[in-house]
């Protein structure tokens, strides 16, 4: 399968540059997938005011409840690994000793604090170069860090001096990190609306309840008042969580789909939760997923509890995984899931989705069309733009069903 198969054109204008004054103010594409074969499946133009009565009483709907931390830093590099000054080129300082820009995607170790981080401009800074964050002085920085390893297409490790309130610090003056197609720094509103209303209240500040670098968006169009209809109509609502991470910002560089890895993701699925997705797959009640970020949980943990299974049958009895599996089930706890969807995936757990719009050639379109039906989800994308909704993660919605 060629990446190229994912392709669609898209004019900039469509591409929201700020969120809508009310959350629950965007459009909806309402796809049916139930019809028989395309091309006699369809879809229609809604809002998304609507989304609590396009559910079924019975439904259990899943959001992914992480909560995205100011992970973009500015600051300026050490020059101290760079080649040496020209002479006759006095500006070769300032140079060298120019902003820098480090997006942390990933903490990798707690003690020393090591990050996975992508940096700008990447090509210019090596190992053992100093980055000083906040003030114009390394001796009066917030912030200090070491890059320690050198990764491709701009990633590196850093390793950040000891601070008593390492979070704290981040927090204040750290940037919201909206994706690169939004042309306009992050401002102050910000803080608040590339937060899902549902999203982890923060912990203390030396362990924070979540370190996404992403917002789940397709949660964005959700407010107390929707989510309180929803409740109201008996629909049961579970909470899990994905931190999303460094494969969110990788476009896929491969030219065929099964030849591209993803980036692993921290994921936790509470025993409630777990619960509660296990009885709606027993019972046959659909299971709702909010967002790309919740199928990716729910389908590893499905994959996982069917490998545990697997492990049960070989060292118990046949009988004993019977009851232990099932692949449509999860299992409560923790991990790391990086499994990659794209069509030809059976699904396990989802049943159908609401998700934002997303970028051609993506992984993320790769999974809506997994599910949807590539030829479906293509062709409502071509409906879309020509309809002039909004694209990306301030733009309108799409529910699959």
């Amino acid at each position: 399968m060629l990446v190229s198969d994912f392709h669609y054109d898209l004019p900039p204008e469509r591409i929201a540059q700020e969120p809508l004054a009310d959350r629950a103010g965007s459009r909806l594409l309402h796809v049916n997938r139930l019809n028989g074969a395309w091309p006699r499946q369809s879809w229609q133009d809604r809002k998304f005011r609507e989304f609590p009565d396009l559910l079924r009483p019975d439904d259990l709907l899943v959001l992914n409840n992480t909560r995205v931390f100011p992970a973009r830093l500015y600051g300026h590099r050490s020059g101290q690994r760079a080649q040496p000054l020209r002479p006759h080129n006095p500006a070769d300082r300032d140079f060298l000793r120019g902003q820098v820009e480090v997006l942390l995607t990933r903490q990798l170790a707690d003690d020393p604090n090591e990050w996975e981080c992508l940096v700008r401009p990447g090509r210019k800074i090596g190992i053992g170069e100093k980055l000083y964050f906040d003030k114009p002085s390394e001796n009066d920085s917030e912030l200090e860090a070491e890059v320690t390893e050198r990764g491709s297409f701009g990633e590196r490790r850093i390793r950040f001096a000891p601070v008593p309130d390492f979070f704290a610090r981040v927090e204040r003056i750290g940037h919201v990190p909206l994706p690169p197609y939004i042309d306009r720094g992050d401002r102050a509103a910000d803080r608040e609306r590339y937060q899902t209303v549902y999203a982890q209240t923060p912990g203390s500040m030396e362990r924070p309840a979540a370190r996404s670098v992403a917002a789940p968006t397709a949660g964005l169009h959700f407010t107390p008042a929707i989510l309180q209809q929803i409740r109201a109509r008996g629909i049961k609502i579970a909470e899990i969580t994905l931190h999303i991470g460094l494969g969110t910002f990788q476009p896929v560089r491969t030219e065929k789909v099964e030849d591209h890895k993803l980036h692993r993701e921290q994921y936790e699925i509470p025993a409630e939760a777990a619960q509660a997705i296990n009885r709606a797959k027993a019972e046959g009640r659909r299971v709702v997923a909010v967002g790309t970020t919740t199928v990716r949980t729910l389908e590893y943990a499905a994959l996982f509890a069917g490998k545990l299974a697997e492990k049960l049958a070989e060292k118990f009895a046949a009988k004993l995984a019977a009851e232990r599996t099932g692949e449509n089930r999860v299992e409560a706890g923790r991990g790391e899931a990086d499994v990659f969807i794209y069509p030809g995936y059976r699904f396990r757990i989802v049943d159908a989705l609401l998700t934002n719009f997303h970028l051609p050639q993506s992984t993320l379109l790769m999974l809506v069309c997994a599910l949807g039906g590539k030829e479906l989800v293509m062709a409502a994308y071509r409906h879309a733009v020509k309809a002039e909704y909004r694209f990306y993660s301030y733009g309108d919605c799409m529910f699959i069903e």
